[in-house]
C-alpha cells in the first residue's frame, strides 16, 4: 500500500513495510546501486534492495526514526526503517549527496558533493530540509565531522589535500589548512581538543590543532588510512587501511598507535560497533564482502559475501543513539 502526501517542500512515497527485523545490519553496495539486509545473528544476508545509483553514505536522524541513504548519482536521498530497513520514502534533487551528516543539535544537515566541488548546508526542523547554502569547495569534498558547539563542520578535501572549517550559521570558510596527500575520514577527540584524519595517499592520521589550524603531529598506521570508528570504550578509536588492509587502533588519549589488526580481506572502509562492543563489522570495499572482528582477540572472525564495492553500514540496534561523527 502507498500513500501520498505532499509539504511545502518536498513529495515522497511512503511505503508500508512487512514486520520489522530487530537484528538487521543494513550494509550498500555502492557498485550496484543496492543495499544488503543481513542477520546480525545468523550473518547471513537475508534481503537485498534497490537504492539509487551509487548509495555510499548513510546515517540516522537525530531521532532515531529514519536511515538515509545518499544516492550520489540519483541525486536523492532514499529514506528507510532503520529495523526493518524497508523504504519509507525519498527527497529528490539533492544533488551529489556523496557524504552527510547532521550537525551534534540536529538544527543543520550538511551534504558533500565530491564530484561537483561543493558543500551544501541545509536548515533542519525534524522534518524539512531547507537549503540554507551552497559553499563551493575544490577540490572533492569527502568527509566530515563537527565541532560540539554547533558552530563549525570540517570537511576534508581529498584531491587538494586540504581540511576547510565552514562556519555553519553565516555558510563561509573560516580556513583552509593543508594536511597532505588524500585525506579522507575525520574524526573529533573528546573535548574537541584534536580532529584525527585518516591520510589515504599516506600511511598515517594526521592530528590537528583545528583552533590554531596546524599539523601537530602524524601517527603512523598503514598505506591508505582512510575512516574511522569510537569503540566506545573511552580510550581508542579505529582506523581502516585501505592500501595495507589492516585496523590500526589508535590511543586517542595518547594520540599513538596500540596496534594493527591484520590479515584482512582487501579494502576495509566503514566500520560498525555491535551492541555489546565486542565485534567490530567492517565493509571490505574491494572485496564484496563484510567482515567481523572480535576485538577481544583483535582478529577476523567471519565473513559475509555481499555485491560490489560495499561501502556504508549500519546496525539497527544502535539507531536509538545519535551520534555526530559520522562513519
Amino acid at each position: 500500500m502507498k500513500v501520498w502526501f505532499r509539504s511545502w517542500l518536498f513529495s515522497v512515497a511512503v511505503v508500508v513495510s512487512p514486520v520489522a527485523h530487530a537484528d538487521n545490519v543494513v550494509v550498500l553496495d555502492s557498485g550496484e546501486a543496492r543495499l544488503n539486509l543481513i542477520d546480525e545473528n545468523s550473518r547471513k544476508v537475508v534481503e537485498t534492495l534497490p537504492a539509487g545509483k551509487e548509495p555510499h553514505h548513510l546515517m540516522i536522524t537525530p531521532d532515531g526514526k529514519t536511515l538515509i541513504v545518499a544516492n550520489s548519482i540519483s541525486d536523492n536521498l532514499m529514506f528507510l526503517d532503520p529495523v526493518s530497513g524497508h523504504v519509507k520514502g525519498w527527497l529528490q534533487d539533492i544533488e551529489d549527496p556523496y557524504q552527510l551528516g547532521f550537525s551534534p543539535d540536529s538544527r543543520w544537515f550538511v551534504t558533500n558533493a565530491l564530484r561537483l566541488d561543493r558543500v551544501d548546508i541545509y536548515h533542519y526542523d525534524g522534518q524539512h530540509f531547507t537549503l540554507a547554502g551552497r559553499i563551493p569547495l575544490e577540490k572533492m569534498p569527502s568527509h566530515m565531522t563537527f565541532s560540539t558547539d554547533n558552530r563549525t563542520v570540517f570537511v576534508t578535501l581529498q584531491e587538494s589535500g586540504e581540511v576547510a572549517a565552514i562556519d555553519l550559521p553565516t555558510q563561509t570558510v573560516k580556513w583552509k589548512l593543508h594536511v597532505g596527500e588524500d585525506p579522507a575520514g575525520l574524526w573529533m577527540t573528546p573535548g574537541d581538543r584534536y580532529l584525527l584524519i585518516g591520510m589515504t595517499g599516506e600511511d598515517d592520521v594526521a592530528v590537528v590543532d583545528w583552533r590554531n589550524p596546524r599539523v601537530v603531529k602524524k601517527i603512523h598506521t598503514g598505506r591508505g588510512a582512510h575512516n574511522f570508528r569510537n569503540l566506545d570504550d573511552g580510550r581508542h578509536v579505529a582506523v581502516t587501511n585501505r592500501v595495507d588492509s589492516t585496523i590500526s587502533l589508535i590511543d586517542y588519549t595518547t594520540l599513538t598507535n596500540d596496534g594493527d589488526i591484520t590479515h584482512l580481506m582487501p579494502g576495509p572502509d566503514d566500520m560498525e560497533l555491535s551492541h555489546d562492543k565486542r565485534f567490530l563489522w567492517v565493509t571490505f570495499r574491494f572485496s564484496r564482502h563484510v567482515g567481523i572482528i572480535d576485538l577481544t582477540q583483535r582478529k577476523l572472525v567471519d565473513t559475509i559475501a555481499v555485491g560490489r564495492s560495499p561501502h556504508g553500514i549500519f546496525m539497527a540496534d544502535r539507531a536509538p543513539v545519535y551520534a555526530p561523527n559520522p562513519d
